[in-house]
């Protein structure tokens, strides 16, 4: 995740001491990849219908506003805000908002739903997050903070993985997440290393008692040794590898190793994948402002997809899972402005057309980041990008991530892609399909099929052993005692 430099982060907030305790965030909560944009007009409209509202349910329920918001209806009443000001776009009607009992009805009846998160990050240890550091109690030099006290090495407790335990496993419906990391050219600023996330995921599945956690290595083609510290990952046996094109993305100011995803030497690596039995490759791609571009001119022609298409093509065996399915991160009402006169969203288009154009079927969108921040931004960008992939990969190549924890427990963006459908007059003027029912064929395989299928997962055998798993066990108990989702986010915002 990218440092901030002093002049990005005048301005900004820490999201979870400065934004108020919604379902949903009012405005766009950024990591360090990137910039957030400023709350929107519309953004400010659809908070204030929510307060609206919570004035006029929470006393008839006898509740203070802050444990309405924590219920179901209060999420309900969160999407029935956005419908007030952006447009029928989700399911939601106002009974379900007023009447808990409805509203726990419908979330009893979709919570056995199969959901594989993969795309998922423990909170990094920065210190201008200072609610997390007070927490943390000392952490290993290697790895996270080299300006933190040596204290031994780094432990699943030091990386705070209880809060990150509550959030995806008793907060939301998830099943299975995958846990990720974010290189860097400076070797103590990888966010987890590939043996701190093989650590993770074996300690996560041995106390689970079954597969609750898989993970990714990380690659850095071009870097010093970067073969010889593959050869040391796939020892690990990782579920999948992930790299930057742009390379050091912590430091964009210091990369000097961006890559090309069709390069011979890139191809090295695949070589070696292949070998070791890996079939997926994700890549960061997108989330890239075009302020980014004269800033950092050497790393910006690596942030498209115009290297995709031919190591496709060249490596048939491999699947390319390209993550925040390479969204430009544009002002949300420009692009969808330009959407609608052009029927183009930056690098969404350009991805969803790769296979009609070059004759393959080896390349999958990941939702990670970009489906949050348009979903709460401009909800018809959100449905028009939805619509372009679905059209352009086919549903069966669209995958679940959410980049949790990032914008809180990902329960939110689950509700968001279980309501959200594509208007009528979009289907019809763009050819797009309907997205249909929280539970049907297109959003069962985006949330669970589709990642199952990459990942070789059965999976109606792994749901059997989960029900009866400890972590089924424990999240039972947290919900007969009533949950108490944070209703956190733990990135940044922007003031103003």
């Amino acid at each position: 995740m990218a440092l901030f430099g002093t002049r990005d982060r005048r301005g900004l907030s820490p999201a979870e001491t400065s934004e108020p305790r919604t379902p949903l965030p009012v405005r766009m909560v950024a990591s360090e990849e990137y910039l957030p944009i400023a709350q929107t007009p519309q953004q400010r409209e659809a908070e204030a219908r929510l307060y609206d509202m919570v004035e006029a349910i929470a006393p008839r329920l006898g509740m203070s506003r802050r444990d309405f918001l924590r219920t179901t209806a209060g999420m309900a009443a969160a999407f029935a805000a956005l419908n007030a000001t952006f447009g029928g776009l989700f399911a939601v009607g106002e009974a379900e908002a007023a009447t808990p009992e409805a509203a726990d009805e419908r979330s009893r009846a979709l919570a056995g739903q199969f959901i594989m998160d993969m795309h998922t990050h423990f909170l990094r240890d920065d210190t201008r997050l200072t609610n997390f550091v007070r927490m943390r109690e000392g952490v290993a030099a290697q790895g996270w903070n080299p300006e933190l006290s040596k204290a031994g090495p780094q432990t699943l407790e030091d990386l705070k993985f209880d809060n990150y335990f509550k959030e995806i496993y008793l907060d939301s419906d998830t099943k299975i997440a995958l846990i990720s990391s974010a290189p860097s050219d400076i070797a103590e600023d990888w966010f987890l290393t590939n043996r701190q996330m093989a650590q993770a995921r074996e300690r996560v599945n041995r106390e689970a008692e079954t597969l609750r956690m898989m993970s990714h290595a990380i690659i850095t083609p071009g870097a010093p040794g970067w073969l010889e510290a593959l050869d040391a990952a796939l020892e690990l046996k990782p579920d999948s590898l992930k790299g930057y094109t742009v390379g050091d993305n912590t430091h964009k100011e210091l990369a000097r190793y961006p890559w090309r995803m069709d390069s011979e030497e890139t191809y090295r690596g695949y070589e070696k994948a292949v070998k070791a039995g890996i079939r997926n490759i994700c890549v960061h791609k997108g989330l890239w402002g075009r302020q980014l571009d004269t800033r950092f001119p050497h790393l910006a022609p690596h942030a498209d997809v115009r290297d995709v298409a031919q190591a496709a093509k060249d490596w048939p065996q491999l699947n390319f899972i390209i993550y925040h399915a390479a969204y430009r991160l544009d002002d949300p009402d420009w692009a969808l402005a330009t959407f609608n006169r052009t029927g183009r969203i930056d690098w969404v288009t350009d991805l969803a057309e790769i296979p009609q154009r070059h004759g393959v079927s080896n390349v999958y969108a990941d939702l990670g980041q970009i489906f949050a921040q348009t979903l709460i931004a401009q909800p018809a960008l959100c449905a028009a990008i939805m619509g372009q992939l679905v059209k352009g990969l086919g549903a069966d190549h669209v995958c679940w991530g959410t980049d949790a924890v990032w914008t809180g427990s990902p329960q939110w963006q689950i509700e968001g892609l279980r309501r959200l459908e594509i208007p009528e007059d979009m289907q019809k003027k763009h050819g797009f399909a309907p997205l249909g029912p929280a539970d049907g064929a297109v959003k069962n395989g985006i949330f669970g099929g589709n990642n199952a299928r990459l990942y070789n997962i059965d999976i109606a055998t792994t749901a059997r052993a989960q029900q009866h798993d400890r972590f089924s066990r424990l999240k039972a108990d947290y919900v007969a005692r009533g949950p108490a989702p944070s209703n956190l986010r733990y990135g940044y915002v922007q003031r103003g």
